[in-house]
């Protein structure tokens, strides 16, 4: 196996729970190994690190899959999402969810989704690539679907080389129902945004429930409607539900109608900053109770971050302008460039910037299928707060 030693005392990140060794902290990068290559990492004195997926093209250019002294087992893919599917199903999860969450499952640049009998996986580095085939062996051993779905399509592959041409091993249909807090949805498994769905806001629809019970709520970016509806099947008044995506809004509302919540949870093609401009005004039908605001990942890079900043603080402000007092806003963001404090702050700027007094209700994170690798901040970057309006 090639070896890669690190510069002087560049291995006390290592040592602090990170997985990630960057070019700039290898003594003499040899870029002329093939992407994707299992690597021996040691410390500047000699001693192994761990063993790791190179890629020399790449500011990222180990991605460790053990630490310490000693060899990878000979079956380490099988055992490591044994492994993760024996947390998932502690968790109560089976058949639907995520099952493979990249360092966080010892398995850097996989996702794994279920959703029942067919698997949707990003293999995001060009070492999954390589172990692609051990994958799907796993993959059929472990859950035994029907089909299973690499999508290639994120933009994280041609950072590392890798062809953005799916690829379909079995049965793998244009949709999928699955069932999820008691809600029905048809997912566009093939062409959704993500994998189709976003499995790790689970448990804060869940959460939310409570909170929904006879309120007008209007439902921001709202993809397929998974919070619209939850919101109706709780008890709301009435969801407004907008996307930008007519293809997203279409199945949000085949899912109203699928869970028999169409006449409460109406989906529209439409601009979340109009309708909110529109709402501080009061210039929508009725003044919702509550707002849910879950952008996109507007931070693509740390360079984005300030500009993103921006835009989520703009948002917040507007939210909360139209709310009246007792009113309550449902926040998200979902970028890891965006820390628990910086979210925080985002939200102290936009409430200060709306004139309002407001309380936080709950500050919550992402599912307990995206579990949070300790030591490895990237792995937390969903952070969700609910907010009162007060006098």
């Amino acid at each position: 196996m090639i070896e890669i030693k690190l510069k002087a005392k560049e291995e006390r990140r290592l040592l602090a729970g990170h997985y990630w060794v960057f070019s700039n902290e290898i003594d003499g990068l040899d870029t002329s190994i093939e992407p994707g290559t299992l690597v021996r990492v040691l410390a500047h004195d000699g001693t192994q690190a761990g063993i790791g997926c190179f890629n020399p093209h790449s500011l990222i250019a180990v991605r460790l899959l053990k630490k310490g002294e000693g060899d990878l087992p000979e079956d380490f893919v099988f055992e490591n999402l044994d492994t993760a599917y024996t947390y998932r199903r502690e968790h109560g999860l089976r058949k639907y969810g995520r099952m493979c969450y990249g360092e966080a499952d010892n398995m850097p640049g996989l996702v794994i989704d279920r959703y029942g009998d067919v698997l949707v996986i990003d293999v995001l580095t060009a070492g999954m690539e390589k172990l692609k085939p051990q994958i799907t062996a796993a993959c059929q051993k472990i859950f035994k679907p029907k089909g299973i779905f690499y999508r290639n399509d994120s933009a994280f592959r041609a950072l590392e080389g890798l062809s953005g041409t799916p690829e379909t091993v079995g049965e793998v249909p244009e949709t999928v129902e699955i069932e999820e807090n008691g809600v029905k949805y048809i997912v566009p498994i093939r062409v959704g945004q993500k994998t189709g769905f976003y499995y790790d806001q689970r448990e804060n629809r869940a959460f939310l429930k409570p909170y929904f019970k006879d309120k007008l709520v209007l439902d921001l970016y709202s993809y397929i409607g998974s919070f619209g509806i939850t919101a109706a099947l709780a008890g709301a008044a009435q969801v407004w539900g907008c996307d930008s995506s007519a293809a997203a809004v279409e199945f949000a509302q085949k899912n109203a109608k699928l869970n028999g919540v169409d006449d409460i949870a109406v989906f529209h093609r439409d601009d979340a900053e109009r309708l909110l401009s529109a709402m501080k005004k009061g210039e929508l039908p009725d003044q919702p109770d509550m707002v849910l605001l879950d952008p996109p990942a507007f931070v693509k890079s740390r360079k984005a971050l300030p500009q993103a900043v921006g835009l989520y603080v703009k948002l917040v402000k507007m939210a909360l302008e139209g709310l009246k007092t007792g009113g309550y806003l449902a926040f998200s963001t979902c970028s890891h460039h965006v820390s628990r404090e910086l979210f925080m702050d985002i939200i102290r700027q936009g409430v200060s910037k709306s004139g309002k007094r407001a309380v936080l209700v709950e500050l919550r994170g992402q599912a307990k299928d995206h579990p949070v690798l300790i030591g490895m901040p990237e792995t937390e970057y969903l952070h969700f707060a609910l907010l009162q309006v007060r006098e």
